[in-house]
């Protein structure tokens, strides 16, 4: 397993106002790349523009499904007491053929339990290949959707969406963003995470 842990202090602050907290698979890991190359380091470079003196925690471990996510939180928000978590989880689940009941309890639970801790969530969503079947695409994609829609928090439905139908954006395993495609990702999720930043 890859486990990515990156912690960057936004410049021109002495003391970090906010922590944003990213728990997540090898999407958000930069698996095969240079942590500096991946989204959320690539993110994290943006927020210095907002100068609110933001702290990024990178938590994503390659591989991990929501049931790892889950276990990890607790220690996680104890340790880093985010202000605004995100969790884009659930495509390992769906690989390894888990219940789809029980990935989107684990990551309701993992929504309640950062609310409780008075942190605000982004909630980024995948969708599986057609191969899967139209049933099973369909619910793995509404899990997210409702999910969000019950739990009142903010959705990206597709991570992926920007690059999905281009294979230049992919490293050779032709699953994982290669660096191209991390920028593409970067501005993806920006334009859902910014406005959180703001309100923060």
């Amino acid at each position: 397993m890859l486990f990515a842990l990156l912690l960057l202090v936004m410049p021109g602050t002495v003391f970090a106002k906010q922590t944003l907290l990213v728990m997540g698979d090898s999407l958000s890991a930069a698996y095969n790349l240079p942590a500096e190359q991946g989204w959320v380091a690539l993110t994290a470079a943006r927020m210095k523009s907002t100068n609110l003196g933001w702290v990024v925690v990178n938590a994503s471990i390659s591989g991990e499904t929501t049931s790892g996510g889950l276990s990890r939180l607790p220690a996680a928000l104890k340790q880093h007491k985010p202000d605004l978590v995100i969790i884009e989880l659930g495509s390992n689940d769906a690989l390894r053929g888990l219940p789809l009941a029980m990935s989107r309890q684990n990551l309701q639970s993992m929504i309640r339990q950062t609310k409780a801790a008075k942190a605000k969530v982004l909630l980024i969503g995948m969708q599986m290949p057609p191969n899967y079947g139209k049933s099973y695409t369909d619910s793995f994609a509404n899990n997210y959707r409702e999910l969000a829609k019950q739990e009142k928090t903010a959705l990206l439905p597709f991570l992926l969406q920007p690059i999905a139908l281009d294979r230049s954006y992919f490293l050779p395993d032709q699953v994982h963003p290669n660096a191209k495609g991390q920028i593409k990702l970067r501005d993806h999720v920006w334009l859902v995470l910014k406005p959180l930043l703001i309100k923060n």
